[in-house]
């Protein structure tokens, strides 16, 4: 009899699972603590569990950790493991120290079917969805082992924030990601605030909609471009859910969001997508003035511009610094909030988009990346760098 991994429960899956053995919620409860609050995986040590309890989950039951196949720390500190999840797929976890918080990356997905055209995990292609078990061993493993390295006081969090960064589109492995969400913000798991839980999602519309019901935590959005006909290129997503369909579901999710924006992510690729005109056609974009969506759709958001992290499949380069900073000024003299993320673990292959893992592809992603390359080449064209931009009406 293969053993139940407790992992993949949520308060509500243990209460339910602890019932099936005869037991009260409160049993559920301690158990849960002890799994999640204190990292304990053997059940002999803990200790205020009946005897008769632990006996039973013993036969029945486990804590399944992912084999940890390596560790690399950064020299800013920055932290990545990679995982072993099995047939030949490896995951990749990263954490990210800075002096209020310490911010953990989370795998969603062996892989990535989006294949965005600037991230080096869509041109490993797809394996698999990740169990919540999966996704929740990834925090269980960073928590509790920085607690140690850190020598942090008991109840202690090493970990603040959660962002669903990592390999994969995590809307679209909805099913294993909302009970995880869960565990990560019960105050007898984690303990995470929602305006410290992120999931970041390409743009899968009618699923934005599906977590502002179930379970609404803060929303960021990989946009990188203001216009339809170039989204399509760098986001194929956007073929199916377009920017109004995207906007849209922008909007309604605010309505019960635990911030008041959404981040709008924007990889800055030289040439491409970091003109002036396509900072202007942004700003219009998020005041409802763009002829992409309907009028008056505005989006309260924040802008958080990306540095790309080249790698040798894309075929694009980073945009210069210059070119960054005076893409942000349109932003900010248009009154938006536009911050510059700074890079971090780029030593370690550990910055954003340069997650890779190792997939076992079952959708020939290279071969259709180098088809779309051959027929969308998005070759770089010089871009004049003002020291005054204007903003656009």
């Amino acid at each position: 009899m293969s053993l139940v991994n407790l992992l993949d429960f949520d308060l509500e899956a243990v209460a339910a699972f602890c019932a099936g053995l005869g037991e009260k919620r409160f049993r559920a409860v301690q158990l849960f603590r002890w799994i999640h609050q204190k990292g304990e995986a053997d059940f002999e040590r803990m200790t205020d569990l009946a005897r008769a309890l632990r006996d039973k989950l013993a036969g029945r039951c486990e804590v399944r950790p992912l084999p940890r196949i390596s560790e690399h720390v950064s020299a800013d500190g920055t932290v990545k493991w990679l995982f072993d999840v099995g047939a030949g797929n490896v995951v990749e976890t990263v954490f990210i120290p800075e002096d209020d918080r310490g911010t953990l990356c989370i795998s969603s997905q062996a892989g990535c079917a989006v294949g965005c055209r600037f991230c080096s995990t869509g041109h490993q292609g797809f394996s698999r969805n990740l169990s919540t078990g999966e996704i929740l061993a990834q925090l269980w493993h960073a928590e509790h082992a920085l607690r140690q390295r850190l020598n942090l006081a008991a109840g202690e969090r090493a970990i603040t924030n959660v962002v669903m960064m990592g390999m994969g589109e995590p809307l679209q492995n909805y099913a294993a990601l909302v009970p995880a969400l869960k565990v990560m913000l019960d105050d007898h798991g984690y303990g995470l605030s929602r305006r410290r839980v992120t999931v970041s999602t390409s743009g899968m519309a009618r699923l934005i909609d599906r977590l502002r019901d179930d379970c609404p935590v803060a929303l960021a959005v990989s946009l990188h471009a203001a216009d339809d006909d170039l989204r399509d290129h760098l986001v194929p997503l956007n073929r199916k859910h377009p920017l109004d369909d995207l906007l849209h579901a922008c909007r309604r999710y605010l309505d019960r969001a635990p911030r008041d924006f959404v981040t709008f992510e924007y990889c800055m690729l030289d040439g491409v997508n970091d003109s002036d005109a396509q900072a202007r056609a942004l700003v219009d974009l998020v005041n409802g003035r763009s002829p992409c969506t309907t009028p008056g759709l505005r989006i309260p958001c924040k802008i958080n511009l990306i540095p790309f992290n080249p790698f040798p499949q894309s075929g694009l380069k980073r945009s210069p610094r210059e070119r960054v900073q005076a893409f942000a000024r349109i932003l900010r003299d248009a009154g938006l909030v536009a911050t510059i993320r700074k890079t971090r673990g780029d030593d370690i292959d550990a910055a954003c988009g340069q997650l890779a893992g190792e997939v076992a592809d079952r959708t020939n992603a290279r071969e259709r990346m180098q088809r779309r390359r051959a027929v969308i080449p998005l070759t770089p064209v010089a871009s004049p760098v003002v020291s005054k931009p204007e903003v656009g009406a």
